[in-house]
Formats: C-alpha cells, structure tokens, sequence
C-alpha cells in the first residue's frame, strides 16, 4: 500500500533526510485522495453529512470552513473540486493582493465561457481587509466562482456581513482521539512498520497532536526518525525526545469546554475557592487570559446583571488590565475579578428580559414608535401629528410622565423582573413606585 504514496525510505527502512531528493513528509504522502478517506469530519463527510449532501444534490454552493488547523479543510476543499467537476484554483490570502484577485477572477470568466466552473479556494480568508472581501461578491453572485473560504477565527467577527450573507458557514471540528490514531495506524501501514511507543507513550504523543491531524503524523515522523533499532520509548522519553509537554487538556475539544463550564458554574453558584481553582487550571494548561477574561464579562452580565451593576465593570477593567500588563501581572486582575463575580448578588433578571424583548421584537414585526414620542424636525412631520402631547419628563412632578412608550399596535409589556436580592432590591422599588404613579396619571 505504501507504494501509492511513495516510498521515502532508505536502505534499512529509515526515513530519508528531508535534504534527500524527492523526500514528501509523511502528512503529505497521506493526504486523503477522496472524500471518503477524509476521517474527523462525519458531520459533514458521513453518510448523512453536508457536503455529502450536497454533492448528492448536485448544488454545492460557496461555503467558508471555519476550524483550527491540521483538520483537513484544504484537502476537502481540493476533494469537492474533484467531485463536482469544478477547476480548482487555491490562492492564499497571506500572499495574495487586488492584483492577485483580478488575475483569478479573469481566468474564472474564461472557464466559464467554455462551460467549466471554478472552485476558488481561499487559505485564511479572515485576513483579506473589508475591502478585499468585497470583491468577492460580484463573482460569487454572477456564479463566477464557487467561493470556498477557509479560517480559523470567527467568521461571525472577521467576514464580511455581505459575504457570509452568500455563503454557508460550515464547522470542521478539531480531531479527537479516534480519529487521531487512526491516522497514527494509517502512517504505520503506509510505513510498514509499528511507531516505537509503549501504550503511555502513544497516548502522550496523541495528547501532543492538540487535535492536529497533520500535528500527529508530524510528530510520528520525528519519532521514526529519531529512534534507534529496537528501540522502544516510554511517556518521559517521548517527552524529552521531542521537548515538548503534552497539553494539560485539549484548548478546542472537551477539556476547554468542560473546565470554562466548571468555572463558570463555580462563578454562578457563588463558591470562590472552586471558581480560582478552575482559572488556575485553565492559565496552567495555557489558555488565552483573553478569552478567560472575555467569558468573566460575559458572566457579570448573564449571571449577576442589575444584581450588582459594578460587576460589568470589574470584569471589563480586569480583561483590559491584563490586556495592558500581559502575563503575569495581569492574570491577578482576571482571579480579583473572578472572586468579585463568585461572591456577588446574582440575578439572571436582565438575561431573561432581554430574551424575552429580543423573542417580541421578532414576533411583533416593525411596528411604528406612537408618533408623541417622534421628533418632528419638518412642517411635514408636525403635520402628521409627529411629537404632539410629548410630555418631557424632567419638568413633571416626581420627573415622572407616565406615558406610554410602546408602539400602540402592540400595547404595554413586561420583561424585567427585578429580583429582592442586592442591588436589584433598590430597581424593583423604583419601579413599583412609578407603576403606581402610571396608574394615577392615566386616572387623571
């Protein structure tokens, strides 16, 4: 089987020099040369995936791949060009200007002229600037080019609107540890002979990979290369072979998502210890601060809110503290922020409010303002009765009108419901004295 992917072996069965003529690493010897040889991705490549689909149906449309890297998104965009008869044309945007761009979208034209598509593949689309992006557009709306995108930041943050707007976002997931060792006892068919690695070792060396599908047989080439005759290496040899620690958990599968949702439980029920245990753990295991500090903020709005206002601002004056000081000065910011966070007042009030408005403000469609609130800056306007019984609030008694705010069609609602806890206690006073003071005004 090996001899599809070329040998790269010398006398002996050892790995040639990478200064050897024709040497081809192991990662690139093994690239999948169909779909479905692709492994890691069934949630798209499966059975009932969705490119499978789509190549099923015969309308593959442009998409962006968003997912760390080693998971395959080049060689399966390569793939879905092979499959759905497209010219495949890569181009990365690293190296790539206006110039560039022009260039691929004339030699698309031109295929298409002759009846061939053109499946254009982008490496780290993300960092086009919002103009570059645009160019896009024509040729992805004129059917051009099928536009295929990759990137391993948020599309969500880093795309266009217009551009994600005409294409499909798809999710390429990093490998776990089935797919890493299969892609482990593919190297060694193709090599035809075993990674020397006792059980630990191999399990430390998947644990190295980080979910890096290119990262393992990376890795698995050093080791061949490395090892004498009969040698076998233990987990500390690996180790020191290689200097380099296996991660305490894997950054983008489940031990990042199960210790943030450890500390972020830790936060809401108001345990301390257990929440700067939990960041511990993620700053030991290498975590960005940033992100850390980004999910505390998120927590002072989700989980305390109106209980206690200051948290928000903790929160954010941590994340910018450390943003300001780097490691390791900063990270004592993020820990005070997350104590003040665990042993403040905590309401989910505002979080369900603004649900709930988001939940009505979709369902009621866009329903006019009452016109006595509208400015009316024209004759027109003041014509139509724009502004007319305005009630400026400041100069009535209490500084309170009463009037009502929502459009007419949809009548008075109620999404804030203040809890009797911290700060909030204050809020639902508030708002129950003006609630009284609404009921005698519209008696008057």
């Amino acid at each position: 089987m090996s001899d599809l992917f070329g040998s790269d072996k010398g006398a002996g069965g050892r790995l040639k020099s990478p200064l050897t003529q024709g040497y081809r690493p192991l990662a690139d010897r093994l690239r999948p040369a169909e779909l479905s040889e692709v492994v890691g991705q069934d949630h798209l490549l499966g059975v009932n995936g969705v490119l499978t689909r789509m190549l099923k149906a015969s309308t593959l449309g442009s998409l962006i791949f968003w997912g760390p890297p080693g998971t395959g998104k080049t060689t399966v965009a390569r793939l879905l060009a092979d499959a759905s008869n497209h010219h495949f044309e890569q181009i990365s945007a690293i190296f790539s200007g206006v110039s560039d761009l022009k260039k691929t979208f004339e030699g698309a034209r031109m295929r298409a002229s002759n009846g061939r598509k053109t499946l254009l593949f982008v490496d780290e689309i993300h960092r086009f600037n919002r103009a570059q992006q645009d160019s896009f557009l024509p040729v992805m709306e004129d059917g051009t080019i099928t536009l295929v995108g990759a990137t391993t930041e948020n599309p969500s943050f880093e795309l266009n609107a217009a551009v994600l707007s005409r294409a499909r976002v798809l999710t390429f997931h990093a490998h776990e540890h089935d797919s890493l060792s299969a892609l482990m006892a593919r190297a060694e068919q193709v090599e035809a002979r075993q990674l020397p690695l006792d059980d630990e070792a191999r399990e430390v060396l998947i644990r190295m990979a980080d979910g890096d599908g290119r990262g393992i047989l990376t890795l698995a080439e050093e080791v061949w290369r490395a090892a004498r005759p009969d040698e076998l290496f233990t987990a500390d040899t690996l180790q020191d072979l290689l200097q380099r620690r296996a991660p305490v958990y894997d950054k983008s599968q489940d031990g990042h998502y199960n210790l943030i949702s450890a500390l972020h439980k830790a936060v809401r029920g108001s345990d301390p210890d257990a929440s700067l245990y939990y960041l511990a753990r993620m700053f030991d295991a290498g975590e960005d601060p940033l992100y850390l500090g980004r999910r505390l903020v998120r927590m002072a709005s989700e989980d305390i809110g109106m209980a206690d206002p200051q948290a928000l601002v903790i929160a954010n004056a941590a994340k910018d503290t450390y943003d300001y000081l780097g490691s390791p000065e900063g990270e004592l910011a993020l820990a005070q922020a997350c104590v003040y966070l665990a042993t403040a007042p905590k309401s989910n009030a505002l979080y369900t409010a603004f649900k709930s408005a988001m939940r009505t403000a979709k369902e009621a469609g866009s329903l006019p303002p009452p016109k006595h609130i509208l400015n009316a800056p024209t004759k027109l306007m003041k014509e139509e009765g724009y502004g007319d019984g305005y009630l400026y609030d400041p100069d009535q008694p209490d500084g309170f009108s009463g009037q009502d705010y929502f459009p007419t069609q949809l009548g008075r609602k109620k999404f804030y419901e203040p809890v009797d806890r911290g700060f909030e206690r204050d809020v639902r006073k508030r708002l129950d004295y003006w609630e009284k003071l609404r009921a005698q005004r519209e008696n008057e």
